[in-house]
């Protein structure tokens, strides 16, 4: 009877090992079709070289420019555009250029992060809804009522309540970037929610759900193991396009007055600052203005391409 029970048991470990090597197999195969009709994609390969050209352009090429934003100069204020202030100078007689490419560096890490922060709660709420029936009433009903909440208002409510506490306890950079972070991730999770939960409600009822069931495999492995890998491709469209609304609505916070401190340059505060000099200088507007777009263009031309390729008929037809 050992040897019996034990060579079920090594029959049931080779068997598992087995499926895991074929899931791999299978999750490789499915990266190389991916990324060869990603590859295909024009405008999303010239969304992934713009959104590098800004993001090495806002964190490399400050260092390599001869201009301390720090350093005033009153002399050389509102400067128009030439050499070698390419953007012309603020008030203050401080670099544009230098300025807008700094401003990209908080709006950048806002938009990535609060994005990390909405799909992670998303794909935890949709996916429990959509697994769990017991569950689903109420997690939708917290999820209806967050969409039918004015996101801009509260979010500007909320930044004026607790941008001060949250200041004065991780000071004022950290202080407002956490809560710029936390305010614009909780608060755009919704609809990442609703397509996990609509993608669960479909997956769940295949019949290798239904077979991990049946041998007893647990709900939490189901769920990681089986689940989430098959519904992941709208979601990481969804990350794509996250990144965007986070920066858009990063910069209409700050260009309201009530995002970072001023000593802090985001896209968002320095088209704030810039329009009420546009008779001086319309540099000052474009240089962060034209690096915004740039980026949210390319951010959606991703999503895109993105979209595409984890289109099982798109791939079968290519």
């Amino acid at each position: 009877m050992t040897d019996i029970s034990g060579k079920n048991d090594a029959a049931a470990t080779t068997a598992s090992a087995l499926e895991d090597a074929n899931d791999l197999g299978e999750l490789r195969s499915l990266r190389a079709d991916v990324w060869r009709q990603f590859k295909k994609h024009k405008g999303a390969m010239a969304g992934v070289v713009i959104l590098i050209s800004v993001i090495f352009a806002c964190f490399v090429l400050p260092y390599l420019l001869p201009f301390d934003i720090e350093e005033l100069d009153y002399e050389n204020g509102n400067k128009p555009a030439g050499w070698p202030h390419l953007l012309g100078t603020d008030s203050l007689g401080r670099d544009a250029f230098t300025r807008a490419l700094l401003g990209g560096r908080i709006s950048l890490l806002v938009g990535f992060v609060a994005m990390a922060i909405s799909i992670v709660v998303g794909v935890l709420v949709g996916a429990l809804a959509g697994y769990f029936r017991w569950l689903d009433w109420f997690l939708m009903w917290v999820t209806d009522l967050f969409l039918a909440l004015p996101i801009l208002p509260i979010l500007l409510v909320a930044v004026v309540l607790f941008r001060d506490p949250m200041q004065d306890w991780l000071g004022d950079s950290l202080g407002i970037f956490v809560l710029m972070v936390t305010i614009i991730g909780g608060t755009s999770w919704m609809q990442t929610a609703r397509i996990v939960r609509g993608e669960v409600l479909s997956v769940k009822e295949e019949e290798f759900i239904l077979a991990s069931r049946s041998v007893g495999t647990r709900s939490l492995r189901i769920i990681t193991s089986h689940i989430l890998p098959n519904v992941l491709s709208p979601v990481i469209v969804a990350a794509s396009l996250g990144i965007a609304i986070a920066i858009i609505t990063e910069s209409a916070v700050s260009f309201l007055g009530l995002g970072f401190p001023l000593d802090i340059p985001t896209w968002g505060s320095l088209l704030n600052d810039s329009s009420t000099r546009l008779n001086l200088n319309i540099w000052l507007t474009i240089g962060p203005g034209l690096l915004l777009s740039l980026t949210v263009l390319s951010v959606n031309l991703i999503g895109d391409g993105l979209r595409d390729a984890l289109d099982p008929k798109a791939r079968s037809g290519a």
